[in-house]
Order: structure tokens, then C-alpha cells, then sequence
């Protein structure tokens, strides 16, 4: 069923083409007849180059400030004082996730913007929390350290810094969003405060200490974890997922970079992962996350690598395609959980009420407990769970979907869902069984829902808004130089990087602006096709109350 709907919308590609280039045939002006004969015409119709569309920009309803608000609280209150490292999750707090570190040091800043704390209050814990990291004890040892080798421990002992047991991996893909983290505090603290100094200085040690290298095992790709116990995992980071971040930053280092080569051979698989799902053609990844992590800290709008060149759009429009499409599929609802429809959707990694099997509507169903949920072409798994961060985290994409997704899901769920630190993590109205439970509790007549927040969940929650209201992360993380190699390195052009090139690009090559051109007539069609079905939707059921569980 899939290959037919892709080879039928080649198909509709190619007479989409021809189309387009008939009308500018078309809409050529025939010049006055010369005394001479004419000279003859090129082959080629050279157009005017089109950025891919941007999203529309409605205004954030109040609801989106208590949000942020609440969110940055989290960041703020949970992370230890003392050394400045942030608990994976809360109130559960077992341990310290590093990647949950890079989040908080992009959150305070985002805190003394809105006037939440002050320039001195977030100095001070950034300093300490970058002192902790620098000074925390490395090395092979499979106790009593923090990391190896610049990278470190996936979970740290909340209070030493140590990794926390032994099932815990020197994770790459976990530092490189702690890393995110501190050149986004190197780039934003610029004072000539001794203090702020000093920020800049020991975030530059942390990054030019990380050995990327060293993690190539089967060159030119990156391991995803080591082991002191047992080396390097069996698995590197190759396709599309969240590790856009790390191999940018590998190929940024100043000290242990890679070869361009990583990200040919990390891009090799794309193609495998392009399609059309929901009706949407995009690069697929089934949970969102995947989508937005590295979206978090660079502004992928209108820059390309050579993949996206040819294919007439860049990431941040593939991430709008793939919210778009999880939406298209909640509404959908093959598998009729409860409550899916227009305006709650969102699948992610996030948690889940139990590692089970049980009978739903006459058939038995896998459950899980934290998981990777998603929808799309691959990875795929969707057992009714819904994340608030997975829309939410959305809102720079498709905000004229997530705006209304975010308040009906605060009107319906929020008395059990949003609480001191905003959204809990997930919940699932479609489990409702009298189980033990590994996590969150049952609500009489509304399902399961999360205990704790989860700190990976929160952190682009907090990072997208502020995105979305003045681009505050992406302006800040501009000013990297070591984020601007990376991308040039990578291949990528245009936009913020490079416009002048890009355009003198196009103009060499006229068949690059015109793939851009099909790009953007494909995903206006399609955002004119979405307009319709929604006013089709409302026209069928006015009023607040649209989107209503299956019976």
C-alpha cells in the first residue's frame, strides 16, 4: 500500500512539474521580433529562487506564559545546587541526566530573559554546574568517574557526579546535548564580568576535550555508547534521528574533528526513510523528538546540506511535515485508541504505564513502561500513550495545529495532567486496567496518567517557545562559531550561513532553484489540502467541543 501511494505520488511530482514549467513557459513575455533572426533560446527556464514556506505565526494564548513559567521551574528548583547537576526525572529523582544538564544551562538564560531570576542568579549556577563538569574525575575506571575521554556517563550520581551503576554507558549521543548546552552558555554570557569570563572559558574546555574521534570505531560513523565493562556498543549512529546535533558538533571541533565523510555515510540511508505517510512527503522518524532536538539549539530554516538541496526543502519544513502527519494519523486513529483526534495527538519517548498485554476492543495490545512511541514510515509504536512535549515541542513547526492541541489538552486533561512544573510527562486514556503499575496512577474514568516529569521531555518544551516567540535560542547559538563549522562542514548552505553563495548557486544552477520551487508548491498544496479538511471538520461539528473519542 505504501509503494503504491509513493509511486502514485511521484507520479503527481512529475505531472506537478511538467505543469509548472508549461505555466512559466507560458508566462513568458515574447520579446518585440528583431531585424535579425532570433537568437536561439537556452535550455533551461531560469526562475526567480524560492525559500521553502514558513509556517503561519499566530499569537501565543496566555496559557503558553504559565507554560514556559512553570517549565523553567522545573529546570530550577530540581538541579542540585551544590554541583549543578539536573535529575533525569522528578519527584521520582534517582539520578542525574547529562543531557537533562544541557537543557537546564539553556533554560536559565530563558529565565533571565523573561525576568524569572536574575543575570547573577543564573551566572552563579552556570558556573557552578560548568566547574562541577570540568572537574569531575575521568578516566577507563568502571567506578568513581564522570566520564572518559571528554565524553561523559549517560546518568550521574546526584550528589558525587559518579557514573551511577553499571548498566550505564558513556553515551555520545547524551554528551553532545550536554555540549549544546554549554556553548550555548559560552555564547550567551559575553560580559566582561570575571564571572561570565569564566563561563566561556571552561565551556570552550569542555567541548575541545571531547574525542570524537575516538568514538569511531568503524570509521567514519560514531558509536552510540562504550563501556568500561565490555567496550563499544555493536550500534553507530547512521540515518536520520536526533544525532544531527552530534555529528554537527564532531565535525565543529577544533581539537578532535571528524571528516565531512560522517555525515556522507551518517546520510547514506535517507532514502529509505523518505516517503509519504499521512500526506505528507517527508524524511521520516517515527517519535518526534527525533524531528526536534537538534532544531532545539540551530535554526535549520532555509539552510540545506546536499540532501535537502536536492529534494527542494530543508529540516525545519521536513519537522513541520512529520508534526503534520502525526496529527493527520491521530485523527485517523487506526488502531481506535481513546480520546485521538485533531487536537490530541503527539508520540514520542516518553512514559507509559506498564510492560503488558492486554485485551483492547476484542484484540490484545502491547503496553510499555518508558519507550520510544512514534508514527511514521519506521519506528513505529503507538499504544495509546500521549506526550504534551511531543505537540507542544512542535509549536516553531506547526504552531496553527499545536496552539489548539496544547489548550484542549490543558482544558480536558489538565486537572489530573498539569500541575506545578506544567504538563506531566504523558497519559493514556485507552488503559484503564487493574494492574500493578511500574509508574503514574489510574484516574477513575479518564485512564493512566504520568507521576514525573522528565527532564529531556521539559527541556524543549521550554527551549521551542521561547524559539517560537523571538528565536531567543537560535539567535544565541548563531553566534557559535564552533556550530557554524559543523554545519559548513556538513555541506550545509543558504540562509543565515550563507546567502550570498547560495544565491549565486542558483543562479549558476537554475535546476536547484527549481527543485526549491516544487518544494514549496508541494507543501502549499498540501498546506491548502490540511485548511480544508479543517474547515470541513468545523463545519461538521461547531463549537469548542470538536474533537470527541471514538465510540
Amino acid at each position: 500500500m505504501e509503494q503504491a501511494l509513493s509511486v502514485r505520488h511521484r507520479q503527481a511530482g512529475f505531472l506537478a512539474l511538467a505543469a509548472l514549467l508549461l505555466a512559466l513557459a507560458g508566462c513568458r513575455r515574447e520579446p518585440p521580433q528583431p531585424p535579425e533572426p532570433p537568437k536561439p533560446k537556452p535550455d533551461v527556464i531560469l526562475i526567480e529562487p524560492v525559500l521553502p514556506e514558513r509556517p503561519p505565526r499566530p499569537e501565543l494564548p496566555p496559557l503558553f506564559r504559565d507554560i514556559e513559567k512553570r517549565t523553567f521551574q522545573f529546570f530550577w528548583d530540581t538541579t542540585n545546587e551544590q554541583n549543578g547537576l539536573t535529575p533525569d526525572r522528578y519527584p521520582s529523582r534517582p539520578f542525574a541526566s547529562v543531557a537533562a544538564i544541557g537543557f537546564a544551562l539553556t533554560a536559565y538564560p530563558i529565565g533571565i530573559e523573561n525576568g524569572w531570576v536574575s543575570r547573577t542568579q543564573a551566572v552563579d549556577r552556570t558556573l557552578t554546574t560548568l566547574r562541577f563538569l570540568r572537574d569531575a574525575p575521568q578516566g577507563p575506571q568502571r567506578t568513581g568517574r564522570a566520564g572518559h575521554k571528554g565524553f561523559f556517563y549517560h546518568f550521574l550520581d546526584m550528589q558525587n557526579g559518579h557514573r551511577y551503576d553499571s548498566w550505564v554507558e558513556l553515551s555520545s549521543v547524551d554528551t553532545a546535548i550536554l555540549m549544546m548546552g554549554v556553548l550555548f552558555a559560552q555564547a550567551y554570557y559575553e560580559g566582561d564580568d570575571p564571572r561570565e569570563q569564566e563561563i566561556r572559558r571552561i565551556a570552550d574546555q569542555l567541548y575541545r576535550r571531547v574525542e570524537w574521534k575516538w568514538r569511531q570505531v568503524r570509521p567514519p560513523l560514531i558509536s552510540m555508547g562504550w563501556f568500561p565493562e565490555s567496550g563499544f556498543i555493536q550500534h553507530d549512529w547512521m540515518g536520520y534521528n536526533e544525532a544531527m546535533l552530534l555529528y554537527i558538533l564532531a565535525l565543529g571541533s577544533p581539537t578532535h574533528p571528524v571528516e565531512p565523510e560522517a555525515w556522507t555515510v551518517w546520510a547514506r540511508t535517507y532514502n529509505n526513510d523518505w516517503g509519504v505517510y499521512y500526506g505528507q512527503e517527508y524524511l521520516s522518524f517515527g517519535p518526534l523528538f527525533g524531528h526536534q532536538y537538534s532544531h532545539v539549539w540551530i535554526d535549520f530554516r532555509d539552510i540545506q546540506d546536499q540532501y535537502m538541496r536536492e529534494r527542494g526543502i530543508d529540516y525545519f519544513l521536513n519537522s513541520r511535515r512529520a508534526a503534520l502527519a502525526q496529527r493527520e494519523y491521530a485523527i485517523a486513529n487506526p488502531m481506535k485508541w481513546k480520546d485521538y483526534g485533531e487536537n490530541v495527538w503527539g508520540l514520542t519517548a516518553s512514559d507509559g504505564p506498564q510492560n503488558t498485554r492486554q485485551i483492547y476492543r476484542g484484540e490484545e495490545r502491547e503496553f510499555r513502561h518508558y519507550s520510544s512511541r512514534g508514527a511514521g514510515l519506521r519506528e513505529n509504536f503507538d499504544d495509546g500513550t500521549i506526550a504534551p512535549t511531543a505537540a507542544i515541542s512542535s509549536i516553531v513547526f506547526a504552531p496553527e495545529v499545536v496552539i489548539p492541541a496544547t489548550e484542549e489538552m490543558h482544558r480536558r486533561y489538565g486537572e489530573y495532567l498539569y500541575s506545578s512544573y506544567g504538563f506531566l510527562d504523558s497519559f493514556n486514556p485507552s488503559f484503564d486496567f487493574d494492574i500493578p503499575l511500574k509508574t503514574g496512577r489510574l484516574v477513575p474514568g479518564k485512564g493512566w496518567v504520568a507521576s514525573d516529569y522528565i527532564a529531556i521531555d521539559q527541556g524543549p518544551i521550554l527551549a521551542m517557545i521561547a524559539n517560537y516567540r523571538n528565536e531567543f535560542v537560535w539567535s544565541v547559538m548563531k553566534k557559535s562559531p564552533y556550530i557554524r563549522r559543523g554545519l559548513e562542514r556538513a555541506g550545509f548552505r543558504g540562509g543565515w550561513l550563507s546567502p550570498e553563495d547560495e544565491a549565486e548557486d542558483e543562479a549558476v544552477n537554475p535546476n536547484a532553484a527549481l527543485a526549491r520551487e516544487l518544494g514549496m508548491a508541494e507543501s502549499r498544496a498540501a498546506a491548502a489540502e490540511a485548511q480544508l479538511k479543517e474547515q470541513q471538520r468545523q463545519e461538521r461539528q461547531p463549537g469548542s467541543e470538536r474533537a470527541q473519542p471514538p465510540p
